[in-house]
C-alpha cells in the first residue's frame, strides 16, 4: 500500500513530462551552462558573452513587456503570447546550428539566436504559468513541482544520444513535443475565472497592493539571480564548467523539488521567501569573500551550488505567483511579468557587472577580488533595501506582507480528526474516507440528528456575530499558524473547518468574512481584491463544503467543535 502511494505521487502526467522536457532543452541552451550539446571549440569568449547578454536582456525585458501588457491590454497579450514562444524558440536554435557552420556569420546568428531564443523562453515559461494558475491549488503545484524533479531525468537522458544528432532533435522533435503539448493544454483553461476575466485598469488599487506586497519576495529571489548572472560572467572563459553547473544544478532541483513533495503528503507547508532569503544571506556573501582565497576549482562548485539553489527559488516564485493569481484574482500574466521581470533584471546586472570587474583591476586588487567585493557589496545593499531600508529603522509596523511573502501548500493527507463531531462523539473523520484528492474527498455536511434543523440555525445565528453592528470589525487575522489568535468561538469553529475541508488560507479568510454578515463589496474592499475574485472564492468554498447558501454555512460552521481544534 505504500509502494501504491509513493508510485503514486511520482506518476508524471501529459502536462506534467510536457513541462519537464520544456525545463530539460531549456537548461541545455541558456541555463548555467553554456551550450553542453555544442561543440566546445565554437564557444568562444566572445561568442559565450554575446549569446548571453543578447538572450539575458530580451529575456527580462519580455518579462517587463508582458506585464505592461498585461495591465493595459490583457486580453490581446494573452493570445499574443502563445503566438510568441514557439516561432522565436525555433528560430533562435535555427541560429545556434547555422553559427557552427557558418563560421564568418557566427557572431551575427549567435548574437541572433540569442535574442530569440530569450523571447520564446520567456513566452513559454509565461503559458506554463499561466496553465498552473488556472489549475486548483492542488493540481497546479503538483504538476509544477512534479515537473521540476522530472526535468532532471530528462536532461541527463539527453546526454545518450550522440552530441552531434541531440542539437538538431531539440528543434526538430522535443520543442513541437511539448510546444504542442502546451497549445492544447492551453485550450482547457477556465476563462470565466476571475484572473481571466479581470482588467486590470478598472481597480489600479489591487494591483499597486499587489506590487507594494510582492515586491521584496521578488527581491530575494533576484538576489540569487544576481549571484547566478556574476557565476555566468566568470564561467565564460571556462566553457566546460557549464556542464558541471547544468548536472549539479538539475540535481539540486531534482531532489529539492522530491522532498517537497513528500513532505506536502503529510504536512501543511508555509514556505516564506524572504524568511528563507534571510538564512541564506551570510552563507551567500561568505561564499563571494572566500572567491579570492580558495583554488580555482571552488568557483566551479560555487556556481553549481548557486545555480541548484536558484532554480529552486524559480519553482517557488512560480508557485507563489499563481497562488497570487488566485487568491486575489488578478492576471497571471502581469503578476509573472512583475516577479520575473525583477528576478532577471537583476541576473542581468550580476552577468555584466561581473564580467566588466572581471576585466579591471583596482589598486592593485586582483580581479576576482573586484568581483568578490563588488558581488557582497550589491547583495549587502539590496539586503538592506528588501528589509525596509530607512523606512523600516525610523517607522514601526509600515506593512504586513508577511502572508504575501508565504507560500501556503495544504498537506494532500488530512493530519487527524478535526472537531467536528455528531450526537453519538463519533468524530467527522471516521466517516471521512482517506483520499488524497479534492475529487475523492466530499465529505457531506453531518446533521445533528438530536437537534431540529431550525433549532441549529438558531443556534449558528446566535454564535455568529454576523447580525450584529461590529462584524467588520471582527474581520479575522490572516497569521502564520504559529502565531494565529482566535478572536471567539466562531474563529475557532472556521479553523477547524478549514483543516477538516483543506481550504486555504484565502478561502478560509473569504468563508469566515462570509458567515460574520459582511457583503461581497465590504469583503472585496477589505482584502484589496475585485468583487469578482470573491464570488469566484465563494464558488470555491462552496464547492469544497458541497453546500449551496449561506445559512447552510453558518450552520455547517456551527456543526465544529472548536475544543479539539489541531495544533
Amino acid at each position: 500500500m505504500q509502494l501504491q502511494s509513493i508510485v503514486r505521487i511520482f506518476t508524471p502526467s501529459i502536462t506534467t513530462l510536457g513541462y519537464a522536457l520544456f525545463l530539460a532543452i531549456n537548461a541545455a541552451g541558456v541555463w548555467g551552462g553554456v551550450f553542453p550539446f555544442l561543440p566546445l571549440e565554437f564557444q568562444t569568449p566572445q561568442i559565450v558573452f554575446w549569446f548571453f547578454f543578447a538572450q539575458s536582456v530580451v529575456f527580462s525585458a519580455s518579462y517587463f513587456a508582458s506585464m505592461i501588457g498585461g495591465y493595459f491590454v490583457p486580453g490581446p497579450t494573452r493570445t499574443f503570447i502563445v503566438r510568441l514562444a514557439t516561432v522565436p524558440y525555433l528560430l533562435g536554435w535555427c541560429c545556434l546550428i547555422g553559427a557552427i557552420y557558418l563560421s564568418d556569420w557566427s557572431l551575427p546568428l549567435v548574437v541572433a539566436g540569442g535574442a530569440l531564443l530569450g523571447l520564446g523562453s520567456a513566452g513559454f515559461y509565461m503559458l506554463w504559468q499561466r496553465l498552473f494558475a488556472s489549475q486548483d491549488a492542488d493540481s497546479g503545484n503538483r504538476e509544477l513541482i512534479l515537473g521540476t524533479a522530472w526535468a532532471a531525468v530528462l536532461y541527463f537522458s539527453l546526454y545518450l544520444i550522440p552530441q552531434a544528432v541531440t542539437a538538431f532533435l531539440i528543434p526538430l522533435v522535443f520543442l513541437p513535443l511539448f510546444g504542442l503539448t502546451i497549445a492544447l493544454k492551453s485550450r482547457t483553461i477556465d476563462r470565466d475565472q476571475a484572473m481571466f476575466q479581470d482588467v486590470p485598469r478598472e481597480h489600479p488599487r489591487v494591483y499597486r497592493r499587489v506590487a507594494h506586497d510582492y515586491w521584496r519576495s521578488a527581491l530575494c529571489v533576484g538576489a540569487l539571480g544576481f549571484c547566478t548572472g556574476i557565476m555566468r560572467s566568470l564561467a565564460i572563459g571556462e566553457p566546460a564548467v557549464g556542464s558541471l553547473v547544468n548536472a549539479l544544478s538539475m540535481g539540486g532541483m531534482c531532489a529539492a523539488a522530491i522532498a517537497l513533495l513528500v513532505l506536502w503528503q503529510f504536512k501543511n507547508l508555509r514556505l516564506n521567501v524572504v524568511g528563507a532569503y534571510r538564512v541564506f544571506f551570510p552563507i551567500v556573501i561568505t561564499g563571494f569573500l572566500m572567491l579570492p582565497f580558495l583554488p580555482e576549482g571552488y568557483v566551479r562548485w560555487l556556481a553549481a551550488i548557486l545555480y541548484a539553489v536558484y532554480s529552486v527559488a524559480i519553482m517557488l516564485m512560480m508557485i507563489q505567483c499563481a497562488q497570487a493569481s488566485r487568491d486575489r484574482g488578478i492576471n497571471p500574466v502581469f503578476i509573472y511579468g512583475f516577479f520575473g521581470g525583477i528576478v532577471y533584471a537583476l541576473h542581468d546586472v550580476g552577468f555584466i557587472g561581473g564580467t566588466f570587474a572581471e576585466q579591471i583591476m583596482v589598486m592593485g586588487v586582483a580581479p576576482l577580488a573586484v568581483v568578490a567585493l563588488v558581488a557582497v557589496y550589491l547583495l549587502g545593499l539590496m539586503y538592506f533595501i528588501g528589509q525596509g531600508g530607512f523606512v523600516r529603522i525610523f517607522k514601526r509596523d509600515v506593512d504586513n506582507a508577511d502572508a504575501a511573502a508565504s507560500i501556503e501548500l495544504v498537506a494532500l493527507r488530512a493530519p487527524h480528526a478535526s472537531g467536528r463531531k455528531s450526537e453519538t462523539g463519533r468524530s467527522a473523520q471516521d466517516a471521512t474516507p482517506n483520499a488524497t484528492t479534492d475529487s475523492e474527498r466530499k465529505p457531506q455536511p453531518v446533521e445533528s440528528q438530536g437537534t431540529p434543523k431550525s433549532q441549529r440555525r438558531q443556534a449558528a445565528r446566535e454564535t455568529s456575530p454576523a447580525n450584529g453592528a461590529n462584524a467588520h470589525a471582527q474581520r479575522p487575522r490572516r497569521l502564520g499558524p504559529e502565531e494565529r489568535v482566535y478572536q471567539d468561538r466562531i474563529s475557532k469553529q472556521a479553523a477547524a473547518l478549514q483543516q477538516h475541508y483543506r481550504l486555504s488560507a484565502r478561502e478560509a479568510e473569504v468563508m469566515e468574512l462570509i458567515a460574520r454578515g459582511n457583503t461581497v463589496a465590504r469583503i472585496a474592499e477589505d482584502l484589496v481584491v475585485s468583487e469578482n475574485t470573491i464570488r469566484t472564492h465563494s464558488k470555491r468554498i462552496y464547492a469544497k463544503l458541497d453546500i449551496h447558501k449561506k445559512q447552510e454555512l453558518l450552520d455547517l460552521i456551527e456543526s465544529f467543535d472548536p475544543s479539539e481544534l489541531e495544533d
